[in-house]
């Protein structure tokens, strides 16, 4: 095996020591061999091809963590995934456009376009819940480990319609700074509540008083929303309830909604705010 120095891995895929470091630690560029004694990394001259990989995907801003995913998945699915994380960006790009739009209107005094807000009614339900400081690059994968690979390839059963989508609540702001805290819920039916639960003793089960909420709808079909899009969503929402005199309860929600009897191909995001 070719084997080379840090030092000149770090010239050849022109990334710095700093990072081939950060990346060993992360599991995501192993060095092919550590000095018992020293420490020092060596590199196979194979790995340059992972290494560029990698360092092309930091450069189109995709996080370390959502890297690693990508890294583990097969050729097709890899595809997939940084479509979908250019999907994000531009979704992103998109809802700050619209936010710098309405921090103009409202610096010159004028009233901003207003969403298209609908208002339901939510039955009481059971949730199964978990509570946890999140960043914005770690809110996507969170998700899909505790709602989809864990509670729906789990079997956990689903209640029927709206009331039964899964759904986040922003209990406090979650951005590249801020850790929320965010809250996951997954409805479950009564029935059954207290079975399902004690199969997941890290979840927490609690009873949601049956509520009116407010809700916009995002048009980006299968992705979790963060950053300027949740911005955005809040200022129509919450300008919404001032404007009718509303009085919201609770945290921005970001509901998954399941494409089932709609024209979409996949699930989308509803924004809701629950009103007292």
């Amino acid at each position: 095996m070719n084997m080379v120095s840090i030092g000149e891995f770090s010239r050849l895929s022109r990334l710095s020591a700093k990072a081939l470091r950060l990346y060993d630690e992360l599991g995501l560029l192993v060095p092919a061999h550590v000095d018992a004694e020293t420490g020092y990394r060596w590199y196979a001259v194979t790995q340059l091809d992972h290494a560029r990989l990698v360092a092309s995907l930091r450069r189109a801003e995709v996080p370390l963590a959502r890297i690693r995913d990508i890294l583990a998945l097969d050729p097709a699915s890899a595809i997939e995934a940084i479509r979908g994380h250019w999907a994000d960006a531009e979704a992103e790009h998109s809802a700050r456009r619209v936010l710098v739009g309405r921090l103009v209107d409202h610096l010159q005094g004028k009233k901003p376009g207003m969403y298209e807000v609908t208002v339901r009614d939510i039955p009481e339900r059971s949730l199964l819940s978990r509570i946890s400081r999140v960043h914005q690059d770690e809110l996507e994968s969170l998700t899909r480990e505790l709602f989809i690979h864990r509670l729906r390839r789990g079997g956990v059963p689903r209640v029927e319609g709206m009331a039964g989508a899964p759904f986040v609540i922003y209990h406090g702001e979650v951005s590249g700074d801020s850790d929320g805290p965010v809250e996951w819920c997954w409805p479950v039916p009564e029935d059954r509540a207290a079975e399902i639960a004690a199969g997941f003793p890290d979840l927490t089960l609690r009873t949601e008083p049956a509520h009116r909420e407010a809700f916009v709808r995002q048009e980006t079909p299968g992705r979790w929303a963060a950053g300027s899009q949740v911005e955005v969503a809040v200022g129509a929402l919450f300008a919404w309830a001032a404007e009718r005199k509303h009085h919201p309860s609770g945290g921005v929600r970001g509901v998954l909604v399941p494409a089932a009897g709609t024209e979409r191909t996949g699930p989308y995001v509803e924004f809701a705010l629950s009103l007292s």
